[in-house]
């Protein structure tokens, strides 16, 4: 009985895999057809196997600056918020207070509000501050930085948080006592323990931030500074769709996340169970 049973989950579980997987394999087999094909037989293999449509889509999305785009921004906005939230969920662990508590549920609020509710509010404060300020946080590759940042701290600072409660204190002491000061001691041997949690937030905001269509199209106007989600709207015309071409654009978008996420993989579980656990 057992043994059927077994059985019977893993087809269900192979034939959900399929249902998950076939948009994938709806959008790859597509890239590779002209319009007509994929009208008569969208599910259907191509007949020839061509790369035409992938370097006609390239040069359409100037990839190569969209893709410069993309890195610059997703690496920036990665490297400032591990920086400053692995640095801020340490100082709430190791220095309890009130307001530190205060402002830990407020980080945990702001994963769960909606950016849709926000965001025409949002865009309207960016613009008080640049007409104020005269700095561009709209249109401007730094301004979208600055907003990644406030939208990954509040789930990056809540995996940090639980993982550090974890690391002895007696460690940090021990440091201290050989002559560390507060920056040795988290650069050099509190940091380098969080190894597992970095890559797991690194992971998780990359994937978020690369794939990102509607805050980029909300701060950037010019063509020239589009990311790649950006780059692959110009596919989309008021009356027609490209849809081959769109196709292996939307492939050329979803690659390079993809084999990120398929060589830090092994990191996710352990990431998440000894962040959200220990909480």
């Amino acid at each position: 009985m057992k043994k059927r049973t077994n059985i019977i989950c893993s087809i269900l579980l192979f034939l959900a895999a399929l249902l998950y997987l076939s948009p994938f394999y709806v959008v790859i087999v597509n890239s590779f057809k002209n319009r007509a094909e994929i009208s008569l037989n969208p599910l259907g293999l191509p007949k020839t196997l061509t790369f035409e449509y992938y370097q006609t889509a390239m040069q359409k999305m100037n990839f190569g600056s969209a893709l410069t785009n993309s890195l610059f921004v997703t690496v920036l906005s990665i490297v400032f918020i591990i920086i400053l939230t692995s640095a801020t969920a340490w100082i709430m662990v190791r220095r309890p207070s009130k307001i530190g508590s205060v402002v830990f549920y407020i980080f945990i609020a702001t994963m769960i509000i909606p950016f849709q509710s926000i965001m025409m509010p949002l865009m309207q404060f960016m613009g008080i501050l640049k007409n104020t300020t005269g700095i561009p946080f709209l249109n401007s590759h730094f301004g979208l930085i600055y907003m990644n940042i406030g939208f990954g701290v509040g789930m990056c600072v809540f995996l940090y948080h639980g993982f550090i409660k974890s690391i002895p204190v007696s460690i940090e002491e021990a440091a201290t006592i050989d002559g560390c000061n507060t920056w040795q001691l988290f650069l050099r041997i509190v940091f380098p323990m969080l190894k597992t949690t970095t890559v797991t937030a690194m992971i998780l905001q990359v994937i978020h931030i690369w794939n990102d269509f509607l805050l980029p199209s909300l701060v950037l106007s010019s063509k020239d500074l589009r990311t790649i989600p950006l780059s692959t709207y110009s596919f989309f015309g008021e009356y027609t769709i490209q849809w081959n071409l769109a196709m292996a654009g939307l492939t050329l978008t979803i690659l390079p996340v993809i084999i990120f996420y398929i060589a830090a993989q092994k990191y996710i579980v352990a990431g998440v169970s000894s962040g959200a656990i220990k909480q």
